[in-house]
Parts: structure tokens; sequence; C-alpha cells
């Protein structure tokens, strides 16, 4: 991706995080990193939306559903500081695609190789629960990146069905043909939009990866056949 690109992404994240067009997330992503949880008393939460974290000349996009309060929304990193990001990275750590299996802060060194995270929506919110007019609030910021990404972007993982509704839309928006009817969430569907894949996962929430409803298996098989079919070299 030439520089111009390079500078769109980076544009594009400093923007997203300086949006306050919601004002319940507004209130209450920040009132989260005033109050703070006991075991993080020592940190200054990041308190903003979170914008996506990645090479900007990806090959392969994973969605997901929003920043956790005292995950993203504490480390200003997706998927970052919480158990459902230690699920993530471990297995993108497992099939080559992160340089550590650990993330616990921005500056932590974890680097990505030709995958990028983001999320149709990108502050917290109470109960981990946006509304659709949250969600219809931020697709723009989606649509961008999407824009931004598609020189390089071959393959993307859509993690639950929120972000799968959220999603589809949005790749509509940003010029892919998307079928109609638009297909429903399943883990291990596989939809193409025209040179671009599509793969639904079940979300690597705690209630999925306790319960065994999302197993380390599981997911590494969808990540390896998403960075397969992006051209990015997969283990296992």
């Amino acid at each position: 991706m030439d520089s111009s690109g390079l500078a769109g992404i980076a544009g594009l994240d400093e923007r997203i995080a300086g949006c306050r067009a919601c004002p319940r997330l507004v209130d209450w992503r920040e009132e989260v990193a005033r109050t703070k949880r006991a075991a993080f008393s020592d940190w200054t939460y990041w308190g903003r939306p979170v914008p996506g974290f990645g090479p900007p000349d990806a090959a392969l996009l994973i969605v997901g559903l929003a920043p956790a309060a005292h995950g993203g929304n504490r480390t200003g990193r997706m998927f970052t500081g919480d158990r459902s990001g230690d699920v993530l990275y471990e297995a993108l750590y497992d099939v080559g695609l992160a340089s550590q299996p650990t993330s616990v802060s921005a500056d932590d060194g974890l680097e990505l190789h030709g995958v990028r995270v983001t999320s149709p929506v990108h502050c917290a919110p109470p109960a981990n629960k946006p509304t659709p007019g949250e969600r219809d609030t931020c697709r723009p910021w989606l649509v961008q990146e999407l824009h931004l990404l598609r020189p390089t972007l071959r393959a993307v993982v859509v993690l639950g069905a929120f972000g799968w509704q959220a999603a589809l839309p949005a790749f509509a928006e940003a010029g892919w043909s998307v079928p109609r009817p638009r297909p429903a969430f399943a883990h291990g569907r596989r939809v193409s939009l025209d040179g671009l894949d599509l793969f639904g996962c079940f979300h690597v929430s705690q209630r999925n990866t306790f319960t065994g409803r999302l197993t380390p298996t599981m997911l590494r098989d969808v990540l390896g056949a998403a960075a397969r079919t992006a051209g990015l070299p997969a283990s296992g």
C-alpha cells in the first residue's frame, strides 16, 4: 500500500478515537474509565472509542462486536486486556498470524502478520450490548475501513451473529455484492462476495469458550482456513 493508504488508515483511526456520536456510549465508557475495576485501579483507562489494530495492508480482517469495558476501553487496543482477547490472540499466534500469544497492553510489542482486527461498534457498551441505533451510527467507520483495506483484503472472519448482522450491510455499502436474502450467521459458514470470502465464527466470549461452544481447535480451524484463503502462510 502506498503512503496515502497508510495515512488513510492512520487518519481514520485518529478520527474514530475522537468520536462522540452516541451519548449513551460516551457516558458509559467515560464512567467506567473514572470508576475503574479494583484490579486495574492503577491504570489510566483509555475511555474512548477503540480503533482497529493491525497493518493497513491486511489481507485478512477479523470483525468482532465492541470493546470490553475493562479490556479495550481500558487498554485502547482491540481485544486487549480481557479473556476474549486472550483466546483470540493465542489462536492467532498458534496459526502464525501474531508475534506473541498474549495481548495485555497497547505497548506490549504485539504485531499482527497480514491480519487486522476491528469491530462494528468502537465504544464499550453497557452489558456488552449496543443498540441497533448505535450499531448503525458506527457503521460508516467500518465502511471507510473496508474502502481503505479493499486493495489487499481477501478474507474476513466475523465473530458472532451481531458482528455478522452488522458487517453485511457495511460490505454492501463499501461496494461488495452481498447476496439477497442475506445469508444467516453460522459457525463455519463461508460466503463469497466478489473475490472476498467471509467466514462465520462463534464469538470468543467467555460464555462461548467456558461452555465449550467454541473450542481452541474450532477457532484455529476457522482462522487457518481464512488465512490460507487470504494467501497468508498459516500453520496448523
